[in-house]
């Protein structure tokens, strides 16, 4: 991942999002995430499907991660987006007593009372709620992950089907939550609103977030 730096819609490590166009891609972007913070001592969480979890287990394996052992250990947490989503939704949308119990206390384990310790959570709940049309739910989701930057120490990055998205609709709405975006060479750049269409027209034309091939 490239530096991290610029503005952010909240006191977080940074909240990255990428756009995906499919599991294998999108799982090589998250584990080199997730393995530079155990580089660091840092934990893990991942809360995504199940095809998306076996795809990042096997890329972490592949990397020489042993995913296995940092379970055990509880420096890894893979979660399903689905069941996990069941356990936070009142009447249709997150509830933010809900979320903000639960997420914390999860930080919390994994962290163990460990100073200095930023989590690097990925999340694919938004993605679920997206692509179930549940559109007001998703930003909803994202504003509680943005809020709980201001009690919580981590880096969140979010993973959005480029599919999902009508002729660019909705982009700078996921957009305007993010502090960074991720290209396809897992770079990170300070979002920029505005270049949220052309960004998307990339993605479709194959060229990335980079103007590169091969997202």
């Amino acid at each position: 991942m490239g530096q991290l730096d610029g503005p952010s819609p909240a006191p977080a490590e940074h909240h990255a999002v990428r756009f995906y166009e499919n599991d294998k891609a999108l799982a090589r972007i998250v584990a080199g995430f997730l393995q530079e913070g155990f580089d660091d001592g840092n934990p893990g969480i991942v809360i995504a499907t199940a095809n998306q979890r076996a795809e990042i287990v096997r890329e972490l394996n592949d990397r020489s991660c042993e995913v296995v052992a940092l379970e055990r250990a509880h420096e890894l947490v893979l979660l399903d987006a689905e069941e996990t989503l069941s356990t936070l939704m009142t009447d249709g949308k997150p509830n933010t007593g809900t979320f903000t119990d639960q997420m914390s206390r999860l930080i919390n384990s994994v962290c163990r009372g460990r100073a200095n310790c930023t989590v690097r959570i990925f999340g694919q709940m938004v993605d679920v709620l997206w692509q179930r049309g549940e559109r007001d739910a998703a930003i909803r989701l994202e504003v509680l992950w943005n809020q709980l930057a201001h009690t919580q120490v981590f880096s969140l990055l979010c993973g959005y089907a480029i599919g999902g998205f009508y002729k660019d609709a909705g982009f700078n709405d996921i957009c305007g939550q993010h502090s960074h975006i991720i290209s396809a060479d897992g770079n990170a750049t300070p979002v920029a609103c505005e270049g949220a269409s052309t960004w998307c027209t990339d993605l479709r034309n194959g060229r990335g977030a980079s103007g590169r091939s091969g997202a």
